[in-house]
């Protein structure tokens, strides 16, 4: 009988200590794809150990790379002339092995890349990944869910606005500008750290990148060859904030190190509202309250607003809180998923469109539940922290993909938890 993962959490705990946070996902998958832009050997460092790293690696063999994963060192060879194909088998796994696209349409002139998988959060087009590189002079077709980009005259710098601060389209169209002829501007381009980390790793390489963190990136294309180099990755801020979120949820008092508290000001000064108490240090903070927690309204933005990842721990924040909340959802439009879920925890959330409102609880109740995604499976193992009895989440390979220590982080600071295996539920037809 198949066998799958559960987290087992005791609800009643106060979570309580240090938390030590690694690097950012959302910025090591895409350092290491950077590395694809010079020959030789690269490293980044403080790149979290999960299961997307792994598949990361396995795409960048594909491509003729040597990757060797090293505790929290990723060490990448590459080669003279990388391969030009990403296969579906690997890129249906992971959405952001799409940004090979970029930086192999510069090396090589030629890219096939499998249309991505990943969450399950709503539609995500590369539209404007695609109209961003053609006006850079790229051709760019797609059959059998493939897209396929060649320029057969080489890139050359452009004007490119933005619909939308896209972070993957920023990242995509940046490293291949980088050898590119001429300048490329990207306006309305994504600020988040973690497009400022790809930017300093990109000018330690010899490209040459102005106003990283604002809106206009200007990118003056070099012609010689990007030197390989090592990059440490910025903290996760996601999961700093997730930590916050649910220091302030059970009651608590958590210091947070290895990120850095100006990259969650939004999120952190929401928790202020709450009644929370936050000091901010150097590349760490302290959250912790006393008394239960306000409701507060909460709209996601792009960066510096407040992140759509932390979406699920505002619902679940708002689920406990004393009063009444409106979290309103301006991203994704399927990031309401898991709602049901927290439902069953007891939670009063009804949704209308991108908003839900929430009246807050004292209590919520355990109950067996199933992830959806990374960020919405952490949030409700944290809901259980708050319920009576005993919380079991199901699915929990999506957690995997986020969160490196999850349980020997919560037990760390104070949680009854186990992570176990039970049987597969089976149904007779």
């Amino acid at each position: 009988m198949a066998r799958v993962d559960v987290i087992r959490v005791k609800g009643g705990a106060r979570l309580a200590g240090d938390v030590v946070v690694g690097g950012a996902k959302n910025s090591a998958l895409k350092l290491m794809a950077v590395a694809l832009l010079a020959e030789g050997r690269s490293v980044v460092s403080n790149v979290p150990r999960i299961t997307d790293i792994a598949i990361m690696a396995e795409v960048l063999r594909r491509l003729g790379c040597d990757v060797t994963l090293d505790g929290t060192e990723a060490i990448i060879d590459v080669p003279a002339e990388p391969g030009s194909e990403a296969d579906y088998d690997l890129v249906r796994r992971l959405r952001a092995s799409i940004c090979v696209l970029g930086p192999l349409l510069a090396r090589r002139g030629y890219v096939r890349v499998a249309l991505p998988g990943g969450d399950m959060i709503g539609s995500r087009g590369l539209d404007m990944h695609v109209a961003g590189l053609a006006r850079m002079g790229a051709e760019i077709s797609g059959e059998h869910g493939f897209v396929i980009a060649s320029a057969p005259k080489g890139l050359r710098g452009a004007k490119i606005w933005l619909d939308f601060p896209s972070v993957g389209a920023t990242e995509n169209i940046l490293m291949a500008a980088v050898l590119a002829r001429g300048v490329t501007e990207i306006d309305n381009a994504a600020r988040e750290p973690e497009i400022v980390d790809i930017c300093e790793m990109l000018n330690a390489m010899g490209a040459k990148i102005e106003g990283a963190g604002t809106s206009t990136l200007i990118i003056e294309g070099v012609e010689g060859p990007l030197k390989p180099v090592r990059h440490t990755t910025v903290g996760d801020r996601i999961v700093g904030g997730t930590w916050a979120y649910a220091s302030v949820m059970t009651r608590g008092d958590v210091t947070v190190h290895g990120v850095r508290p100006e990259f969650l000001d939004v999120a952190l000064d929401k928790l202020v509202t709450a009644g929370a108490t936050v000091e901010p240090g150097d590349n760490q903070f302290r959250v912790r309250i006393a008394d239960r927690p306000r409701g507060v309204d909460i709209v996601t933005l792009p960066y510096p607003g407040f992140a759509t990842d932390l979406l699920p721990m505002a619902l679940g924040l708002a689920a406990v809180a004393e009063g009444s909340s409106l979290i309103t959802e301006n991203i994704f439009d399927g990031r309401f998923m898991f709602v049901n879920e927290m439902v069953r925890l007891g939670a009063d959330i009804r949704t209308d469109g991108h908003h839900a409102a929430v009246n807050g609880r004292e209590r919520l109740s355990g109950a067996p539940v199933r992830a959806t995604d990374i960020r919405a499976g952490a949030g409700l193992v944290i809901a259980g922290l708050c319920a009576d009895g005993v919380t079991e989440v199901g699915e929990v390979h999506h957690i995997d993909r986020g969160y490196p220590n999850f349980v020997a982080d919560l037990a760390a600071l104070g949680v009854e938890v186990e992570r176990t295996d039970v049987p597969e539920p089976t149904f007779d037809f």
